[in-house]
């Protein structure tokens, strides 16, 4: 992949994203849910845009998952920061999201985690 090529993948990247955020708010009955995916780590974030809060967010840095996480793949271990968001979030009265999968393909990793809330009986 030379860098023009590069150039052009990270720019689609961000066409789909405003895309999709044009489309999609957030409000403190039924938060956003943000994924960010690295090459090492998975990111996500539950947020209210109305008054521009982060509710709640869990990674694979997490302390409280750290020991679930070891010895895991990514794919598995982006299912345990599903299940472990979506505890935090049926912590704090909330059943329905609004996924946003910030322009990425819904497979892989993303989807394991869109699962692992899903298991723990969040709505999407």
């Amino acid at each position: 992949m030379n860098i023009n090529e590069k150039n052009k993948a990270q720019l689609s990247l961000q066409k789909r994203k405003f895309r999709i955020r044009k489309k999609i708010k957030g409000t403190k009955d039924r938060p956003r849910v943000s994924v960010y995916r690295s090459l090492k780590h998975i990111y996500v974030q539950a947020i209210d845009d109305t008054s521009l809060n982060t509710l709640a967010s869990c990674s694979t840095l997490c302390k409280e998952i750290q020991e679930k996480l070891k010895d895991k793949t990514k794919t598995e271990q982006a299912f345990i920061v599903g299940m472990h968001l979506g505890e935090k979030l049926s912590k704090i009265g909330i059943k329905k999201i609004v996924f946003d999968r910030n322009g990425r393909k819904y497979t892989g990793r993303i989807s394991a985690l869109a699962k692992g809330l899903r298991d723990s009986n969040i709505e999407f």
